[in-house]
């Protein structure tokens, strides 16, 4: 503990006697400050020990030593410690009063006690208590890697704990709570995942310190990891603030749980250079290399349907791909799924391919985060605030399949995501394309144009009032060629309708014999409907 008045008053060379302020001498005394000004206050900090003789003081003066007294206990002093026998005899009954009414605890130094020795016994005493805390924070340091190396996290976060008297919880990096310790901590943990999210949009590494759930206890909240995008977070929760031995044990947690929490450089790299080998010989039609190579580094992934997950985006400023993969890789790990991430394109974040269980937390977690980007950008109108769509990833999922047909997987997954990029959708499913119609895929520009080139001359006859052949030729088309339904449709007689698809002929200089020709003009004329 650190020196208190108490301590010093208890200390046998000091001799102190208690004057006033006898209730008030458990706290503790930063320094002691020795100053004869009339109004030492600019010079104080709080929590000083002020020694005085009064050579400059009128002690007698009960209002002088009202204002002084009170200037003191204003600054923060904590006690004054007045020499007898040097100008006064006895500490003068003004003072002792004045010190009785305001609460400051008032002390007397005898004249044979020196402020040097003082001033030595609070020193002495503030270097045994930071040697004190120090040795405890190496014994808590050494406590806490052998649990860190024996238990893991779990291990770690116990001893943590113990050691600050509250709990523990660290977090992963979607916020979600990894482990706690003791495990009554769970809920209470649980309810600071939102301050643990504005805690990750922070450069690493960051701290914030919050009031805990229901202001039932003080927790600081510290992220973990060395790169751009923390790894994890940890939550010490405890009554008071930290001292220095507990601020010792929770700086020793962090460096543990980022080695523990971050894989090193090389590793990862490593990692996927192997799973970019095995894509590779998955789309190259050699699963059974694949498999090989592989080992047991992606678990039963490739034994199980899977998804091929495809995302792009440039976004270097909120590396929307990195916040994806990690999302993903997140939920996998909590899961017990194995996931095959492989970043690609020269640039960071321009391209991303993931290998995911079908079914799985991680495809589901993709969709989540994809859903709350699309609502994001709904709400915030990104487009009129000149806002940053490039910013935000654009992600294809294929249809389930195995490693035979990862090839067709894979591109099932960069046709949903030509969609998704020519739709401004965040996520598109090539199921959804499947299941769906063909029509939406004509709400494109290049469509569009092809549709008004190819049938504006049928709209500038009709806008000449000679015919409505535009009408005529779509209700021809939807009646297969049939004259007489598709003229009742029109209320004309047949003939009306063979002269107007004559004239449709000749202004395009196109056959309506021929198929393609027919399916064309009747994209176009859907394409065109759609826009209206």
């Amino acid at each position: 503990m650190p020196p208190t008045l108490a301590s010093l008053v208890h200390h046998s060379a000091l001799k102190l006697t208690v004057r006033a302020g006898e209730d008030r001498l458990d706290v503790p005394v930063r320094w002691a400050h020795v100053s004869e000004l009339a109004d030492p206050v600019p010079y104080m900090e709080g929590g000083e020990l002020l020694l005085i003789t009064a050579l400059k003081l009128d002690a007698e003066d009960p209002k002088a030593m009202r204002r002084y007294v009170r200037r003191l206990v204003g600054a923060g002093v904590v006690g004054l410690g007045f020499a007898v026998g040097v100008n006064y005899d006895e500490i003068p009954k003004a003072l002792v009063d004045t010190a009785a009414e305001e609460g400051l605890p008032l002390l007397e130094v005898p004249r044979r006690t020196p402020f040097i020795a003082i001033s030595k016994a609070v020193s002495a005493a503030i270097a045994a208590d930071q040697y004190r805390a120090v040795t405890a924070g190496f014994a808590a340091q050494r406590e806490l890697t052998r649990q860190a190396l024996a238990d893991g996290p779990q291990g770690l976060l116990t001893v943590l704990a113990a050691q600050v008297d509250g709990w523990a919880a660290l977090y992963d990096t979607s916020g979600a709570v990894v482990a706690t310790a003791p495990e009554w901590a769970g809920r209470r943990a649980a309810r600071l995942t939102a301050d643990v999210e504005r805690l990750r949009d922070r450069p690493a590494p960051a701290s914030s310190v919050v009031g805990g759930p229901d202001n039932e206890d003080r927790v600081e909240l510290h992220s973990l990891g060395t790169g751009r995008r923390p790894k994890a977070a940890l939550a010490v929760g405890t009554a008071a603030a930290l001292g220095t031995a507990e601020r010792y044990a929770v700086h020793s947690a962090i460096a543990l749980l980022t080695l523990t929490t971050e894989r090193s450089r090389s590793l990862q790299a490593a990692e996927q250079r192997i799973g970019a080998a095995v894509l590779r010989m998955l789309l190259a039609g050699q699963p059974d290399h694949a498999r090989a190579v592989a080992g047991e580094l992606f678990g039963g992934l490739l034994d199980a349907p899977f998804r091929v997950i495809v995302g792009e985006g440039t976004g270097a400023d909120r590396d929307p791909l990195g916040g994806l993969a990690e999302v993903m890789e997140s939920a996998a790990a909590r899961s017990g799924e194995a996931v095959l991430v492989v970043p690609e394109g020269p640039q960071e974040a321009e391209r991303l391919v993931v290998l995911a269980v079908d079914g799985g937390a991680a495809v589901d977690a993709c969709r989540e985060y994809a859903a709350a980007l699309e609502a994001e950008r709904a709400s915030a109108d990104v487009r009129e605030q000149g806002g940053g769509e490039d910013d935000e990833p654009v992600v294809g999922l294929s249809a389930p399949a195995g490693p035979i047909a990862a090839a067709a997987a894979y591109k099932q997954a960069e046709q949903a995501l030509s969609v998704a990029r020519r739709r401004g959708r965040v996520f598109v499913e090539h199921e959804q394309l499947a299941a769906g119609s063909v029509l939406p895929l004509l709400a494109d520009d290049a469509v569009r144009a092809f549709a008004d080139g190819l049938l504006r001359p049928l709209s500038e006859h009709d806008a000449t009032g000679r015919g409505d052949l535009v009408a005529s030729l779509r209700a021809w088309l939807s009646r297969h060629g049939q004259w007489d339904a598709a003229a009742a449709d029109l209320g004309v007689h047949r003939h009306t309708l063979r002269y107007r698809m004559r004239r449709v002929e000749e202004i395009l200089g196109r056959s309506l014999d021929d198929p393609d020709v027919r399916m064309e003009l009747w994209l176009a004329l859907k394409a065109t409907a759609a826009a209206e």
